[in-house]
């Protein structure tokens, strides 16, 4: 049961932090951004999980953009169900629009079932992801970035994830 939990926390957690940026796109003298990102899946034993990230930031420099992003995420299957809440804020750095490194700081909160026991659990857990990885130009001011984070605070056997190391692929507009 721990492992099916384990892995369908980390592919949330996969897509939750696979962002996809999306909006109006600013005025050019506009210093917000806008977006978040959308996850859905789908297992075995009827699992179903449906995550969401927005965010909001401000780009400090051409290169330099903080902000603050949250999450969602709900998931369900025969044998469990389970949501997760998370916010905290972010910082990315751009060099020559090719290339990023970001930290980003999340505060979860999750609360899950176990169906077959009966059995509640909630808990509260902190990460701090640090990566970075390369962007690719699709319009004149939208990027798809593919990159790596991993969450620094991540410790096995006591933590929600399965796993630190998070893959990242998203896209970016209003850079």
């Amino acid at each position: 049961m721990k492992k099916v939990i384990i892995s369908m926390m980390l592919i949330i957690s996969g897509s939750v932090f696979s962002q996809i940026s999306v909006g109006t796109q600013p005025q050019e003298s506009s210093k917000w951004t806008f977006g978040g990102g959308i996850g859905l899946g789908f297992g075995s034993n009827s699992a179903f999980n449906l995550s969401a990230s927005p965010r909001v930031g401000y780009r400090l420099t051409d290169d330099l953009e903080a902000g603050v992003v949250g999450s969602v995420s709900w998931q369900t299957s025969d044998y469990y169900k389970s949501t997760m809440f998370g916010v905290g804020p972010f910082v990315n750095y751009y060099f020559a629009r090719s290339f990023y490194v970001g930290a980003n700081y999340q505060h979860y909160f999750v609360d899950y079932k176990d169906k077959y026991y009966d059995y509640k659990y909630n808990t509260e857990e902190n990460a701090l992801y640090l990566g970075g990885g390369y962007m690719q130009r699709i319009g004149n001011n939208s990027f798809m970035q593919l990159g790596l984070m991993y969450n620094v605070l991540w410790k096995q056997n006591s933590s929600v994830f399965s796993s630190g190391l998070i893959p990242n692929i998203g896209f970016v507009v209003g850079l």
